[in-house]
């Protein structure tokens, strides 16, 4: 069993977050994983990714083929798009549908998410919505690991645990609407 993972978005939108708590389910699950470095954290704003790998046997690199990953995970539209050539013809997108417009030509957003749509597998949800719904618009990051909770070969738990453990020490608002976050952004995938 294997699953490989392009994580992408906008410096600033929770890439790291996101990471962590794969990461930390991961070898919850008892699991190998390996992540590339994250890059294009040099500026807010700036376009992120990072490849991610998990598996029940060793892995030997941290790169993901082109058309060979299981999963695009995408905080914002536009950079989804952007790793297409990445999925496998199988493979899953799971974004967001509200846009990080970081550049002064940003696209139309019907066109993108209508060029998403296209994917094998497209969930696509109002992460926005969603995380102000949960308490808090920061956690539109969270909302997406809920969405792609179930597509993932992580334990729910396990995953729930790791947000626990990452927003306690933030408080108890913080934890309880990043809790709230994954279930709705769950849920919203789930209905799709």
């Amino acid at each position: 069993m294997k699953q490989d993972i392009i994580l992408a978005g906008v410096g600033g939108q929770g890439i790291l977050s996101i990471a962590y708590v794969i990461d930390n389910a991961a070898l919850a699950d008892g699991l190998f994983f390996k992540q590339a470095e994250v890059h294009g954290m040099a500026q807010r704003g700036g376009a992120v990714q990072s490849h991610m790998r998990l598996s029940d046997a060793t892995i030997w690199s941290d790169v993901i083929p082109k058309g060979q990953a299981d999963m695009i995970l995408s905080v914002e539209p536009l950079e989804a798009l952007r790793y297409f050539d990445y999925l496998r013809p199988d493979g899953i997108v799971v974004t967001s549908s509200t846009p990080y417009r970081n550049i002064p030509d940003y696209p139309e957003i019907d066109g993108v998410l209508e060029a998403l749509r296209k994917a094998p597998h497209a969930v696509v949800v109002d992460s926005e919505k969603l995380a102000k719904e949960a308490g808090t618009v920061k956690a539109q990051n969270v909302v997406l690991l809920g969405a792609a909770s179930s597509f993932l070969v992580l334990k729910e738990e396990s995953l729930v645990r790791t947000i626990e453990d990452l927003f306690r020490p933030r408080g108890p608002v913080v934890l309880e609407a990043n809790l709230k976050a994954f279930d709705l952004g769950r849920k919203a995938a789930l209905g799709s």
